[in-house]
């Protein structure tokens, strides 16, 4: 069966000039969508990924990776919602692309949709008091 995975990679900096991305999809028959990605030569690299294959290869894959020493994190995980800080003005909400925040029309209350979120930044520049924020 085939399942999508969102993840978040870092790699150290002496990993930053390796095939990492090929080898997975070579080696382990995955597809991949780069969502986003930063890489700050002789630092470090940070890659935002959505992965597409069967759950087991997709499981070796993220095996793999973590042995050659990169950390391997859930997309989910890195995007939050400070709720003490949300006034639930919906200032997010129109500039979302994907709809991961919607405005709840019963209570009028934004909802977060982490698992459709690709942490594209937008709600966090947008947001007056600063409630959403981003964790890698």
């Amino acid at each position: 069966m085939m399942v999508s995975r969102r993840i978040v990679l870092k790699f150290p900096h002496r990993l930053l000039d390796q095939p990492i991305v090929y080898r997975m999809v070579k080696d382990f028959e995955l597809k991949f969508n780069i969502l986003k990605a930063y890489v700050t030569p002789r630092e470090q690299g940070l890659m935002v990924l959505e992965l597409t294959g069967k759950d087991k290869d997709l499981g070796r894959a993220i095996r793999f990776v973590r042995s050659i020493g990169v950390t391997v994190q859930p997309l989910s995980k890195d995007i939050k919602r400070n709720e003490a800080r949300c006034t639930h003005c919906g200032a997010c909400v129109p500039i979302c692309p994907t709809g991961a925040l919607v405005v709840d029309p019963g209570t009028r209350r934004v909802n977060f949709y982490n698992e459709k979120c690709i942490a594209c930044e937008l709600c966090i520049k947008a947001c007056p008091p600063r409630a959403m924020e981003l964790h890698f």
